[in-house]
Parts: structure tokens; sequence; C-alpha cells
């Protein structure tokens, strides 16, 4: 009984808040415009100022770069589990391959899916993006050799290289993403 009666006073302030609030308050919030005094006595100023519709190729763009935010987390999982394991011996060969079984290729994997995912509107971003797909893909090609690699107690130095190729591909494919990427978002006024 008594929550009841608790609630239904707190229902009546919430109620009856919005017809005790002065009307003057929700006038002066509607106003942007700023009054200034000068010489010649008080002059209103506009302040009020209109953002530019967005283009469909801006809004494409703004929209692909959310997209593209959203996945680089899976990116950088990936990259953040293989720091410091750039060489690889035969003692932390073991480290290096669960490392690369347990948490860079399910994300970089994760992330090469999203990727895919994504499809701009615009011919010219698509082109671009599919660099960024390919290079990410092979990229992932060579993660998958090089844990092929050292799935074994010796480490398959011809695997590892073979896969250390891949990475390296991919990532010229993903260099030349980032310089057409670039151009494009200064075609369209954008600092990237």
């Amino acid at each position: 009984m008594k929550k009841s009666w608790v609630l239904s006073i707190i229902m009546s302030f919430v109620l009856l808040g919005g017809v005790f609030a002065p009307a003057g308050s929700y006038a002066a919030a509607a106003d942007d415009s700023t009054t200034t005094y000068s010489e010649d006595g008080y002059e209103e100023v506009d302040t009020t100022q209109e953002e530019p519709e967005l283009t469909a190729d801006e809004a494409d763009f703004l929209n692909y770069l959310d997209q593209l935010d959203i996945a680089s987390v899976y990116e950088e999982k990936a990259f953040n589990a293989l720091a410091g394991s750039s060489y690889i011996t035969s003692s932390n060969r073991k480290s290096v391959f669960l490392k690369l079984t347990n948490t860079a290729i399910p994300n970089y994997t994760k992330y090469v899916s999203m990727l895919k995912l994504i499809k701009p509107q615009n011919a010219e971003l698509q082109k671009i993006h599919a660099n960024l797909i390919k290079g990410s893909y092979t990229q992932l090609e060579g993660f998958q050799l090089a844990k092929k690699a050292v799935s074994k107690t010796t480490v398959n130095s011809a695997v590892l290289k073979q896969g250390n190729t891949k990475i390296d591909t991919g990532k010229k494919n993903i260099e030349k993403y980032h310089k057409e990427l670039s151009a494009y978002a200064d075609k369209l006024g954008y600092e990237f």
C-alpha cells in the first residue's frame, strides 16, 4: 500500500511539472538569437547557422567510415595479440601458435567478414574498398600459413616465408587502399 502511495505522488509531480513550469523559459529556449548592446541601443543578432546538406557521396563516405570503425575493433584485437611476435623461434613457437589460433586469426577473420558486408553506394568508393578487402584477405591467408608453420614442434621455415610474403603483399594492397581513400576524401573536402 505504501509503495503505491509513493508512486502516485511521484507521478503527480511528474505530470504537474509541465503545468507549473513558466511558459517564458520554453520560449527563451526556442529562441537562438542573441541581444547585444551597441552605441545606438540594443540590437538582436541571429546566431543560428544551418549546416549544409550532405551530398549523396558525402553521406555514403561518412556511413562507410562508420562501418569501418565498427569492424576495426576486430582488426585491432588481432594485431594486439601478435604484438611482439615478429621474430619466431623454436622457444616462442608455441606461444605464437596459441596467439594466432585463439585470438589473432578468429578476430581477423571476423574483421575480413565484416569488410565484405560493407557495400558503399558510390562506384569509386566500391573500387577503393575492394583493395582493402583484397589486402586484408591476403593478410589473413598469411596468418593462416604462419599458424601452419608453427603448428609442429619445429618451425617450418619455408611455410613461414610463404606466410610472410602473403602478409607483405596484403600490406601493399592496404597501403594502396589508404592512398586512394585519402585522395577520395580530399576530393570530397575531408581531411584524412
